[in-house]
């Protein structure tokens, strides 16, 4: 089958979910923040990702900017740091994250060859469009789909048949594309062709799927979706 429809999850994936500890990190006065910012980067993504899990199992589902939230929180009592001033600057960042570098001419190309394309995300959807206006990437995208439409996260089926009911495709037309190893191989086990985005090197997870493809960056994505 031929790729008509590409999708992209997004934080960590087309976003830089390290960019709001690090803008915050070289601000003056932020000094206290500039010697731990990637350790608390990565304990407020690790849990706010695990908060999505283990609200998913205990059937209590709630809002991505909730989960945020509390995983920033954690991560600062971790670092030992309790500063309002601080939180909220975080919270403030992280809605208008960076795009990674790649994103615009990546998604530009793959409009111009005639594909469609979309996020399907955890996000809320005032978190995502705020993501998306602030990065500039909107005329590139068909759609941006929520799992709150759903109610529930990822890796739950019902979030990506999102995408087979908006753009009314079989899984195989679909090139699925995520930075998060489980994300990309629960797809694959959907049924979609799937590209894991592994730009930390990580280990392949030991899932009953894998991705089909490996990459440590977005920039094949339009020659792995060329007919």
């Amino acid at each position: 089958m031929t790729v008509t429809t590409c999708i992209f999850d997004a934080y960590g994936t087309l976003f830089d979910v390290t960019a709001a500890a690090r803008l915050a990190a070289a601000e003056p006065g932020r000094e206290n923040l500039a010697a731990i910012w990637p350790k608390l980067a990565e304990d407020w993504r690790r849990k706010q990702l695990e908060y999505t899990w283990l609200r998913a199992v205990m059937g209590r589902h709630t809002d991505f900017w909730t989960l945020t939230q509390d995983g920033l929180d954690w991560a600062l009592e971790a670092a030992g740091l309790s500063d309002p001033d601080l939180r909220e600057r975080l919270l403030a960042l992280y809605r208008e994250l960076q795009a990674y570098p790649e994103v615009p001419a990546m998604l530009a190309d793959l409009k111009d060859r005639g594909l469609a394309t979309a996020i399907l995300s955890n996000g809320s959807p005032d978190m995502l469009a705020g993501a998306v206006a602030s990065a500039g990437i909107g005329e590139f995208l068909d759609d941006t789909l929520s799992v709150e439409s759903v109610g529930v996260f990822k890796p739950d089926a019902r979030v990506y048949r999102l995408v087979t009911a908006r753009f009314g495709c079989p899984p195989d037309d679909v090139l699925f594309v995520s930075s998060n190893g489980w994300d990309a191989a629960a797809a694959s086990g959907f049924g979609f062709r799937t590209a894991w985005v592994n730009r930390a090197g990580q280990p392949m997870d030991r899932l009953p799927a894998r991705p089909h493809h490996v990459l440590s960056d977005l920039s094949p994505i339009p020659e792995i979706a060329r007919p």
